[in-house]
């Protein structure tokens, strides 16, 4: 099943993931360290992560890291900014109200 990256962040535990590999590469169990599960859980944490293509991995050795894949990240702001844009002008909006009431109180 191909999973898009909204599935993939809906999960705080993925979020938690990305938060911080978006630091540095980590191999899984370095990752798994950081949260009160198991490795396998974290590894399924990772695939999903992976399908969506916000990770991606490298080997080094025997070892597996994960490092955040950050043009996919540029796809969650492209969706977000249609609505910082919305709330950008409702805050200038509200700005002018207040403006003009503060302009009529000062008279």
């Amino acid at each position: 099943m191909r999973r898009d990256i909204f599935q993939a962040i809906a999960d705080p535990t993925r979020r938690g993931i990305v938060a911080l590999i978006a630091l540095q590469a980590m191999t899984p169990n370095a990752i798994a360290e950081n949260f009160n599960t198991t490795r396998q859980a974290v590894s399924k944490h990772l695939r999903i992560l992976t399908e969506c293509e916000l990770v991606k991995q490298e080997y080094q050795g025997r070892e597996i890291y994960y490092s955040l894949e950050i043009e996919k990240m540029k796809e969650i702001d492209k969706w977000l900014d249609q609505y910082r844009k919305i709330w950008e002008n409702r805050f200038n909006q509200l700005d002018q109200v207040l403006s003009t009431l503060k302009k009529q109180t000062t008279k």
